[in-house]
């Protein structure tokens, strides 16, 4: 430990640290006492990244620089620390460097000048040689002010822009101790990010999930919501325009022979040479195109190819730029077919060069990504908001721009306006509204801040700011004078927090990360970014608890243009599909879940809902935004938990594959055996012969008076009697016995039992510590059921999901397979006899990870055998498993359709 500065108390941080929190400073005691100089903290937003960072530099006792990505954080900065006590230590945000603690900008550091981008040769420059002169005496202030604590908040930005610069500024500083602190999970790093994070930092030190700190209460349990909303007539019309422009391509080409005869050629006639699962690692894009084309009913299954859930919908246009490009490059169409795909491209954002497709922005994603309808639904999100919390209400809307900014290009005049996609397009509509404007919305950007009449001239009174003035523009009045967006932004906050105004409009580069509102109870996203940091930054903004409401439940708006019959009609959709990615939230029903699928059950990741099902989803996620004591309840507050992530498998099954009846079913106990290779697995009631039917239909009452029957002749010394009675009752059991056999061995068997035979697979072959006795399975309402593997870590889970997935799909290019017998029908004397035989049989794959050798495929089927149906592995690569593969590749051996998600246990 060094010297410790004039000022610092060593005295620690005097409320109560949450538990993660005390936790993550122990690490960073423990680091730096073992000689590290350099750590990474990692925590979700809202759980006192800014607490940490401080109370680790006053244990550190040493001169402070704070290093900040904007004026909002860099307010907070100072605010915080003027309130520890004892508060003897200064803080400002001086570039002299003179108090204990100064809170600059990245951008006051990486201070650019344009000039000496080049040397003299017109080689690049390295970041530390393009400074601007004030960002060199600023490093050469750092170099001097003696031993330091750097801190580096929302860090995550080094990896844009300033990591290379602060890498160089870093080497200079060999004496000072540096301490980044961000949200960014380590997994959502690139490669060339995580090896700048590790020359920087080491290895991070993690803190606590964002559903366990909300599941411990240090977070605001929320809801993830969607808006979806069609384009507007006018913007719809453009975009039919460029539909039919794109169909004529399509349609030209699905006509031609030409085509056609090259995508059979290229992805059926000649995938025998190659193993279609070397097409999709090789040619992923390519393969998952021609799936959909296949789908699409335009070309036949490529051999040993399956389809899956990404697969089962219209070819989108990325997927025909794939084709394409690959037709081009090594077809050789004809110079007319060329010249009608380069004049159909540029509709759906492509372009054809000498060297193949390009892409270019599309005048339909950008239609859908600024569409007036968004701010419409703005307007409508906000008015519902207001009507359920009324004075409690504090919603944020985020934007990408404060105005547009960029202009239209000419083929968009007049279908997009001018002020499209922005805040400031916002608030004019929100203070239009006679059910929004009396909720005070309010811009603040880093140039502006802006207001209704009535919201401005309260604010000026309130502000008590004399200087101020009100400029009038298009209904809306701009705030202007002597003060700067340090000032602004804290006063608007503070005007905000108190519900003098209940709407804050603002732009994510300002309000999107690190500002702090705690009452923010409702967040509308209107943003176009989609990197796990935007994502995790903004909705952080709503997650922060509100002393003056301790039950707050925020509900978070995605709001999405989608376009029906246009290639590029689910480009905003995909953006949605991109944010919520890896992103953890609960589900209507409770699950902890990663993907849109936490906003509805029933959206998928690979195409947005039908047009006519937008309004029934609206009107659903009303309903839910309005039902915030449900979502409080669907957290779960206060229960256990294990911070992992768990994979799960959602299966829709056929009429005929049973499954779980109960919420949630525990491991069964498995099958009676039935002889002589009959199916052992239970099934649902079938129909059986007439006369076994009536012959058993009253069993039950049979056996019952059979057993009174029994008593009575005991009791009255007829021995004869009493024995007669109790074969009846022996003979009558059996009967039934059979007629259950027989049902279950006439049809499939529950999922729950293929879930087991998969868990006790995985467990003999020692890919798993827990079989069957692990498997949850759960019914959904939408009649779907959830199976996954408790207690596990996520690499098992997800080998469990995997596993039963390719278990319960079609046979594609499996390495073994496993015969499951079937009973169409058979005599009841013959089950009492044990002699009943199969007279059907089913295949279904090995899954990959148990069939990589013989070893591992008997272990999955001895598991079979105790759960499904008797029977042994079937090696692929046999006259044998060559014919089943020609016979049954490509069936669908349930009829189940299969979804795979990540869920947090």
């Amino acid at each position: 430990m060094t010297r410790v500065t004039a000022g610092f108390s060593r005295t620690h941080w005097p409320g109560k640290l949450r538990p993660y929190q005390a936790a993550a400073l122990d690490r960073l005691d423990a680091a730096w006492a073992g000689g590290r100089r350099r750590a990474w903290a990692v925590l979700p937003p809202g759980a006192g990244k800014t607490l940490i960072g401080l109370e680790a530099a006053r244990r550190l006792a040493r001169k402070v620089v704070v290093l900040v990505p904007n004026t909002a954080i860099q307010n907070q900065w100072i605010a915080h620390w003027r309130r520890f006590t004892p508060a003897t230590a200064t803080a400002d945000a001086d570039r002299s460097l003179g108090a204990d603690v100064t809170v600059l900008t990245y951008q006051s550091l990486a201070i650019f000048d344009p000039d000496a981008e080049t040397d003299e040769e017109g080689r690049a420059r390295g970041p530390m040689r393009r400074l601007h002169v004030n960002g060199r005496e600023l490093i050469e202030r750092l170099a001097a002010a003696g031993p330091l604590t750097l801190v580096l908040d929302e860090c995550h930005h080094l990896l844009d822009v300033w990591g290379r610069l602060v890498a160089e500024v870093l080497e200079r500083l060999p004496d000072a101790i540096v301490l980044g602190l961000t949200g960014t999970p380590p997994e959502s790093l690139s490669p060339t990010e995580a090896a700048l994070v590790d020359t920087l930092f080491g290895t991070p030190i993690l803190g606590a999930s964002t559903p366990a700190l909300v599941r411990e209460g240090h977070l605001a349990p929320f809801a993830e919501l969607a808006w979806l909303t069609p384009p507007t007539a006018v913007e719809a019309d453009h975009i039919a325009g460029e539909t039919e422009r794109f169909a004529e391509l399509t349609t030209d080409l699905v006509t031609s022979t030409g085509f056609l005869t090259w995508l059979d050629a290229r992805f059926t006639a000649n995938t025998h040479a190659v193993p279609w699962t070397r097409v999709e690692r090789d040619e992923p894009r390519l393969a998952a195109a021609a799936l959909r084309m296949h789908h699409a009913g335009l070309l036949g299954l490529p051999p040993g190819a399956r389809v899956r859930e990404e697969h089962r919908h219209a070819p989108s246009a990325d997927d025909w730029v794939a084709l394409l490009d690959d037709y081009v490059s090594n077809a050789a169409p004809g110079a007319d077919t060329v010249e009608a795909i380069r004049r159909a491209l540029p509709s759906v954002g492509y372009t054809l060069t000498r060297r193949g497709v390009r892409a270019a922005r599309s005048p339909v994603d950008r239609v859908l990504a600024r569409s007036a309808a968004k701010t419409h639904a703005t307007v409508e999100i906000a008015a519902a908001e207001g009507a359920a919390l009324g004075e409690r209400l504090r919603a944020l809307v985020l934007c990408d721009h404060e105005r547009a900014g960029a202009r239209l290009p000419a083929r968009l005049h007049g279908v997009l306006e001018p002020e499209a996609g922005s805040a400031w397009l916002v608030l004019a509509n929100l203070v239009a509204d006679e059910r929004t404007a009396p909720l005070g919305p309010m811009l603040v950007t880093g140039r502006t801040v802006a207001a209704g009449p009535a919201t401005a001239r309260a604010f000026l009174a309130w502000a008590d700011r004399p200087d101020l003035a009100l400029t009038e523009d298009g209904g809306v009045c701009v705030i202007g004078g002597s003060w700067s967006a340090r000032t602004w932004v804290r006063l608007v906050t503070a005007f905000f927090e108190e519900g003098r105004c209940r709407i804050l409009i603002g732009t994510r580069a300002l309000l999107g990360e690190g500002w702090d509102a705690r009452g923010v109870n409702a967040l509308i996203d209107l943003t176009s970014a989609t990197t796990t940091t935007s994502v995790v930054q903004t909705r952080g903004r709503a997650l922060r608890l509100d002393p003056s409401w301790p039950e707050k439940v925020a509900n978070v708006w995605s709001v999405v243009c989608v376009a029906d019959g246009h290639p590029k009609g689910a480009a905003d959709w995909q953006r949605f599909v991109r944010k919520h990615r890896g992103y953890l939230a609960a589900a209507p029903d409770g699950e902890i879940v990663s993907g849109v699928a936490h906003v509805d059950a029933t959206f998928s990741p690979y195409a947005p809902p039908d047009p006519g099902e937008l309004d029934a989803v609206n009107a659903a996620m009303l309903a839910r935004s309005s039902a915030r004591e449900e979502t409080r309840e669907a957290w779960r507050l206060g229960t256990g938990f294990r911070d992992e992530l768990v994979h799960t498998l959602r299966v829709r099954a056929a009429r005929t594959a049973r499954a779980p009846v109960s919420a949630e079913t525990a491991r069964p106990e498995p099958p009676p055996v039935v002889p002589a290779a009959a199916c052992a697995a239970p099934a649902p009631p079938r129909p059986v012969r007439a006369g076994v039917a009536l012959a058993l239909a009253g069993g039950g009452v049979a056996v019952l008076l059979l057993t009174v029957l029994t008593w009575v002749a005991v009791l009255l010394g007829l021995p004869l009697l009493a024995a007669g009675a109790y074969l009846g009752v022996r003979r009558t059991r059996a009967l039934r016995r059979a007629e259950r056999l027989l049902e279950e061995a006439a049809g499939d068997p529950p999922l729950l039992r293929f879930a087991c035979a998969v868990a006790d697979g995985l467990r003999a072959a020692d890919l798993s510590r827990r079989g069957a006795e692990g498997v949850v399975a759960r019914a959904e309402p939408d009649g779907t059921y959830r199976f996954s593997l408790s207690a596990v870590d996520t690499a098992t889970s997800e080998r469990f999901a995997l596993a039963l997935d390719e278990v319960l799909s079609p046979v594609a290019a499996p390495r073994y397979v496993m015969p499951r017998y079937v009973l169409r029908s058979a005599p009841v004397h013959e089950w009492l006899a044990g002699t009943a035989r199969a007279d059907g049989v089913v295949y279904h794959a090995v899954p990959a990870v148990l069939g990589q050798n013989r070893g591992r495929a008997t272990a999955f089927a001895q598991a079979w055998n105790t759960w499904i149906s008797a029977g042994e592995p079937v090696y692929a690569n046999t006259p044998e498993g060559e014919g089943v593969l020609a016979t049954h590749r490509g069936e669908n051996p349930l009829s189940a359709t299969t979804v795979l998600r990540v869920a947090w246990d």
